[in-house]
């Protein structure tokens, strides 16, 4: 499919205006709740390898600890509270052979559900057909593709808590032989790194769960919006989980609410950015695979 046109800045408006109008016609909210309802199945599952992934290399009460940090400081200390709890003592106990191998595929079945459904949300958008019923194969496929996505979260994780750890446990001798402004820079350095993982997270779901090609030229600029979106509604949801705390409202249930609240959102964000990513492919893309 040729394309003659070049992306200018002009024309950012009506792209966006555009996107906005597939997104909402593409029942976002509805798919969003899907995504949500699969990640609080997930969630323990996916935790579980997780810290086992990255544990093995780093010690899995220090991932625990930074990955319930990072849950405190987005979604408040009683929600890391209830993770923590959700996979505390998983995988200690002593259990026989057939009992360990129902476990880990229990554990790799739930915790692809939730890409197994950004998949099926990403593939409409592209337009591709649903599985048929009988293409089990197609099914185990896209759960290992899936599962791929944890494994690659668990190195950007892993890679991130490296540059942080080398920071904290060098930062006073790089101190005194750095200059200060210098120093400073090291810091910026790790917070683009972090947002940098991000970037590559959203640009390999974009990329590789479709089933369609989709070229990289339209991948990295729905990526960059997409980045920018999540990071902007992060802060946003953080602040008004902190002062509105609409948890409390359920009770003991509020965990739960403010885990489906923030991956909707995130959804929400991601689905933007996928129909993002297939208008610009559109128009500004001169090749593509026809869909």
């Amino acid at each position: 499919m040729n394309k003659s046109t070049t992306f200018k800045l002009v024309h950012f408006p009506k792209l966006v205006a555009s996107t906005a109008r597939a997104w909402y016609a593409g029942e976002p909210f509805e798919r969003s709740a899907i995504v949500a309802y699969y990640a609080i199945l997930s969630l323990p599952a996916l935790m579980i390898i997780i810290l086992n992934v990255v544990g093995a290399f780093w010690g899995r009460e220090i991932v625990q600890g930074e990955l319930l940090g990072q849950i405190t400081e987005a979604l408040g200390p009683d929600t890391a509270e209830s993770i923590r709890l959700m996979i505390v003592g998983q995988g200690n106990e002593a259990t026989s052979v057939f009992a360990t191998g129902v476990g880990i595929a229990t554990l790799l079945y739930g915790s692809t559900g939730v890409f197994f459904q950004v998949q099926s949300s990403l593939d409409k958008i592209w337009e591709q057909e649903e599985v048929p019923e009988n293409g089990i194969i197609a099914v185990i496929i896209s759960r290992l593709k899936s599962f791929s996505f944890i494994l690659i979260i668990g190195f950007l994780l892993l890679t991130s808590f490296v540059l942080t750890s080398v920071l904290s446990t060098f930062g006073k001798s790089l101190q005194r032989i750095l200059p200060d402004n210098l120093f400073e820079y090291l810091y910026v350095f790790d917070f683009l790194v972090s947002i940098g993982f991000i970037y590559v997270l959203f640009a390999a779901m974009f990329k590789f769960l479709p089933s369609a090609t989709i070229p990289w030229q339209s991948v990295r600029v729905g990526a960059l919006l997409t980045t920018v979106l999540f990071l902007l509604g992060k802060y946003l949801l953080a602040i008004y989980f902190s002062t509105m705390q609409p948890g409390s409202t359920y009770g003991a249930a509020g965990s739960i609410i403010l885990i489906m609240l923030w991956v909707s959102y995130s959804s929400l964000i991601l689905l933007f950015g996928a129909h993002f990513t297939r208008q610009y492919s559109n128009r500004f893309v001169k090749q593509h695979s026809e869909l």
